[in-house]
């Protein structure tokens, strides 16, 4: 029966490192590109301090830093452009003739009568609320499974007591962060992900198919209702997350362009305006030019840094839901 009881979140599920997992999916994506930023600024500051020659008397002798600067302004304004078209082209495919747009919202409509029928009452307009009524859904047929079950057989009753308390428990968890969570963070998809619906899926399916020779009608009834629930889950939660991408993208292409006009600034700066004398003095003892260089080449890599750091968001989730219904990778 252990083989019922999984874990409440995706990362215990996977058994990632927790701060890894964090730095993967949960923190701001701006505070990951700002870290890596500050650590390319401290691997510089070693690099310096540990040089046996000053960089102020590498920079008389050689052109090296200009050369790193210009190379950046090119890099940054190359690769500015290519990810924000590459972005504006997967975002493209919402643009559509007016009947592509007629079919897509008639198949929307279709499935949302059909969630509907399912909820029995009109499907909620805001994503997680629409998660919530349909985990909650799950929740009541999950409990109405067991209550249907006779005592007859122990050992089933036992196997479904397990999984319902699972269920439930996972169940209750997603529901409490998808509690005021907005759509466009990652507090939506979160907890969406947490609810492991694909493993309830096999595991009603198997208990179902294990035990159909000693169910009833009613009892085979309890279970399909079940399992029309979690079906129901699976395409609503891959359609939010398909739409959280997209969202992202825009993020993505919005932040990179912010960033790139400051590191497109700093990089021009550091080529046209900052020579060996520019920064002559010492502060805490560490010559005034390796700070500023440090801290110009952080800056200037904060486009990439940016897309770096959604990418491997994206990528993660990408990777923890390449499948749908009872079939699971992890």
């Amino acid at each position: 029966m252990s083989e019922l009881k999984t874990a409440d979140t995706l990362r215990k599920r996977t058994s990632v490192n927790e701060y890894w997992f964090w730095l993967l999916l949960g923190a701001n994506r701006w505070v990951v590109a700002g870290g890596i930023a500050v650590l390319i600024f401290l691997v510089f500051m070693l690099w310096g301090v540990l040089k046996p020659v000053s960089l102020s008397s590498t920079m008389q002798s050689s052109d090296m830093v200009e050369t790193v600067f210009a190379g950046l302004v090119g890099a940054i304004i190359t690769g500015t452009t290519l990810v924000v078209t590459i972005n504006q082209l997967v975002l493209s495919q919402e643009i559509g003739s007016l009947g592509n747009q007629r079919s897509r919202m008639d198949v929307t409509m279709d499935f949302r009568q059909n969630t509907d029928g399912l909820l029995g009452a009109t499907t909620p307009a805001d994503p997680a609320a629409y998660l919530d009524a349909l985990i909650e859904t799950s929740q009541q047929r999950a409990e109405t499974l067991r209550s249907t079950l006779s005592e007859t057989d122990q050992q089933l009753s036992a196997q479904v007591d397990t999984y319902v308390a699972d269920l439930l428990e996972n169940a209750d968890h997603a529901r409490d962060h998808l509690e005021d969570s907005d759509f466009g963070t990652f507090d939506v998809i979160s907890p969406a992900l947490d609810y492991n619906y694909d493993r309830k899926m096999h595991d009603v399916r198997r208990l179902a198919m294990e035990y159909d020779d000693q169910l009833s009608d009613d009892e085979r009834s309890a279970f399909r209702d079940l399992l029309e629930a979690l079906t129901m889950y699976g395409p609503v939660r891959e359609y939010i997350k398909d739409l959280y991408i997209q969202w992202a993208l825009v993020k993505l292409s919005r932040a990179i362009l912010y960033a790139a006009i400051v590191a497109l600034t700093v990089a021009g700066g550091m080529v046209v305006f900052v020579d060996p004398t520019t920064f002559s003095g010492t502060l805490f003892g560490i010559e005034e030019i390796l700070w500023v260089v440090s801290a110009a080449f952080a800056i200037s890599t904060l486009p990439f840094l940016l897309f770096t750091a959604y990418i491997l968001r994206l990528a993660t989730l990408a990777k923890q839901t390449l499948s749908m219904g009872p079939l699971m990778l992890s």
